[in-house]
């Protein structure tokens, strides 16, 4: 009876099966990505197409920058450019006649989410917004976004016009990519050649919210009824560059949860998230034998610290390291030969390859080359003997044949 009271006990124990999962946020689409890496750390609902608000402006903004031959170019803003932006866009404050450059334009459609600078930028580069949006969808078949597809250069809600969490995180690792738009992301202030100042719209919003919004080193945020509040953000946990990406969230007059959900992300990715070290320098890996020399085994250990970026609540037996190569050496291998490969798995995953190079030299034995070849030295020995002896049978018949003829003399 006491057995079975004690396996009921043991049923009502929680077990930690190691199975991190993203915090309460508003957003109903998240990806959180370790640019480092190059690898997902959480999602939800990162593949729904969705209507992605100002976030299309970074594919805009890319595109122009592809397709600009000098940035520094002078534009005069026309009629066209300016007065076909639907009013209820947010917008930068250019006006007709305003005489800006290209890099104006394009600080000014991300910074401050300006359509004016968009729509400005499409019919100068394209000649009119649909030729432009072309463009646009042309760089999305590049790219091999599966869940995206443009059909204007602002984001407003359009029949058409969608993209994932997960297609603009590789539309924004691209233009990232690119040194001018790294730039502009970053950007949280600009001056425009015409003297206008742009601010980041995280700041414009946080003037109601007082959040710490310190670790977001750059974004682009966006908000539509249909997408509800969207973001991306580019912030830095533990040295380490990591992207954000959060749509849907809802919004409340003063209340932006798209920015409460980016600092969510950011604290719950400090405290939850280190680097592991899957193997250490120390740790010895694998002992060859190695033959016929004064040394007799060889130790492989990691050339240095392997560690992976992993949740705090990772499991031990996920690790595997395994040796691949010689399993055995001889004074024949020389120093900076390449033996074998060591291999760092997390959950069957490689993590790292790393070439197992002979740091050392091994001297010849030659007792133990003789000891574990007496087999052919016994039969070289004899061959030798042989040879002597036929060697001195021959010299001896040669003596005798001399001998004769000077008897016959």
């Amino acid at each position: 009876m006491k057995k079975v009271v004690l396996f009921l006990i043991l049923l009502l124990v929680p077990i930690n099966v190691f199975a991190l999962s993203l915090p309460d946020l508003y957003s109903n689409n998240v990806l959180i990505y370790d640019l480092e890496n190059n690898e997902v750390l959480l999602e939800k609902n990162s593949n729904e197409k969705k209507s992605i608000a100002s976030l299309t402006k970074i594919m805009t903004t890319i595109t122009a920058i592809e397709n600009i031959s000098d940035v520094n170019e002078e534009i005069i803003l026309t009629s066209k450019m300016i007065n076909s932006v639907p009013w209820y866009a947010s917008k930068a404050g250019l006006k007709v006649g305003d005489i800006v450059t290209y890099k104006d334009l394009l600080y000014a459609s991300i910074i401050p989410s300006g359509a004016d600078a968009t729509y400005s930028l499409a019919i100068s580069i394209s000649g009119s917004v649909e030729d432009f949006v072309s463009k646009m969808n042309e760089l999305a078949s590049k790219l091999e976004l599966k869940n995206t597809h443009f059909v204007n250069v602002t984001g407003l809600d359009e029949e058409g016009n969608y993209s994932s969490a997960n297609d603009i995180l590789i539309m924004l690792k691209y233009a990232l990519n690119n040194e001018l738009f790294k730039e502009i992301y970053t950007t949280k202030e600009y001056t425009l050649k015409n003297g206008l100042e742009v601010k980041a719209t995280i700041d414009k919003y946080n003037k109601t919210m007082g959040l710490d919004l310190s670790r977001i080193e750059g974004s682009k945020t966006g908000f539509t009824d249909e997408a509800g509040m969207c973001m991306s953000s580019l912030f830095t946990s533990k040295e380490r560059d990591l992207i954000a990406i959060t749509l849907g969230a809802p919004y409340v007059q003063g209340n932006y949860y798209n920015l409460r959900d980016a600092v969510a992300i950011i604290n719950f990715v400090d405290n939850n998230y280190k680097d592991i070290v899957l193997s250490d320098k120390e740790d010895l890996i694998k002992i060859l034998k190695v033959k016929n020399s004064k040394t007799t085994q060889y130790l492989v250990y990691p050339e240095r610290d392997v560690t992976k970026y992993l949740p705090v609540d990772y499991d031990p037996d996920d690790i595997k390291v395994e040796y691949t190569g010689k399993d055995e050496l001889s004074y024949k291998d020389k120093l900076g030969d390449t033996i074998g490969t060591i291999n760092y798995y997390y959950k069957d995953e490689l993590v790292k390859k790393e070439d197992v190079i002979v740091k050392e030299e091994f001297k010849m034995d030659i007792a133990k080359v003789l000891k574990s070849n007496w087999l052919w030295v016994f039969l070289v020995l004899i061959v030798l003997i042989f040879i002597l002896l036929k060697i001195r049978r021959i010299v001896r018949r040669a003596i005798r044949k001399q001998r004769r003829k000077r008897i016959i003399r």
